[in-house]
């Protein structure tokens, strides 16, 4: 059950991704009226359907690293540098799609600085580019500190050290240990029978995580930043309210409620991809807790079929259950 899990979780995120890449940056307007229905071929990056973008490839890269280390952020920089580099843990081996903040930590690590050192902390690093690859995370979390990780200050030391090698403001790691924190509650409500609807365990997730964070003084006054996905309500707002840009809160905001207001994986899925702005990104994450929630069951096999280099794919996801589980 837990490696069908972790399966769906990984396999859930790299296949929004690639639902979204064809019309990332895409007005929401323009989707209004000619909604994405299923993979896409070229669109915004002119690529093949079924092609995984940075989401992907730093997840798959993060997967690679800690199935053969033990949270050597070092290394993990180090493969994100092969990445950028040589088109390593891409479809087709170039890298196509990367956001500002993490190419500038990447290029920090390469002039000869250690990893924990690279993330930008301005304002203005409060991109998407640490929360998108957080997936893997959950599952090394879930082996070093059991199924209620939320409750041990030293999780969120991991998470945000998995974060702060390209991304450091407060307001960065605390929308990471927000994810992670749902991720496990979801997982563990699926691995209990699933008894708890999923607005509940998103709920009981965002407590444990909030209850950590505003005892936290170096994150309070991130708090307010919050706020909306903190209401009750959130998952019952209008699209029209719902921002889907690459700011880490519009983009924890969408992924939320896209997994919210979504019926199945694939309704999850495209309503993040249809909210437009940062489509890939928003799916990636939406289609990771959707990949938890309903199982690997319910992700569409024609669209598994067109996901690129799946056989390496599942390799490596077979390798990190096998380390992991």
């Amino acid at each position: 059950m837990e490696k069908n899990i972790l399966q769906a979780a990984i396999l859930g995120s790299i296949l929004g991704d690639s639902v979204g890449v064809p019309v990332e940056f895409m007005p929401r307007e323009r989707l209004t009226k000619q909604p994405v229905t299923g993979l896409r071929s070229f669109g915004t990056h002119n690529q093949p359907a079924g092609t995984w973008s940075d989401d992907s490839s730093m997840s798959l890269a993060t997967i690679v690293s800690l199935t053969e280390h033990d949270d050597d952020f070092n290394d993990v920089m180090t493969r994100f540098l092969a990445w950028l580099r040589q088109g390593e843990y891409t479809p087709f081996g170039i890298c196509f799609d990367i956001g500002i903040s993490t190419e500038r930590a990447i290029s920090r690590f390469e002039g000869g600085l250690t990893a924990l050192r690279c993330g930008g902390s301005a304002e203005s690093d409060n991109g998407n580019g640490a929360l998108m690859r957080m997936m893997p995370v959950l599952f090394d979390l879930r082996k070093k500190f059991g199924d209620n990780f939320a409750t041990d200050p030293q999780s969120y030391d991991v998470i945000h050290n998995f974060a702060r090698i390209t991304h450091a403001h407060p307001r960065n790691l605390m929308a990471c240990g927000l994810y992670l924190v749902i991720a496990n509650e979801l997982m563990t409500a699926k691995l209990n029978g699933g008894k708890h609807f999923k607005g509940a365990a998103v709920a009981s997730g965002l407590k444990k995580a909030r209850d950590y964070y505003q005892s936290n003084p170096a994150f309070q006054q991130e708090s307010a930043y919050f706020a909306r996905i903190f209401n009750t309500y959130f998952g019952m707002l209008p699209r029209k309210e719902i921002k889907s840009s690459g700011y880490v809160v519009d983009t924890l905001e969408a992924s939320l409620w896209s997994f919210l207001s979504g019926r199945n994986y694939a309704d999850c899925t495209l309503k993040a991809v249809n909210l437009g702005g940062d489509a890939d990104t928003i799916a990636s994450l939406s289609g990771g807790l959707a990949g938890i929630y309903y199982g690997l069951e319910s992700i569409p096999a024609e669209w598994l079929d067109q996901l690129q280099k799946k056989e390496w794919i599942d390799t490596v996801i077979e390798a990190f259950a096998t380390k992991m589980l």
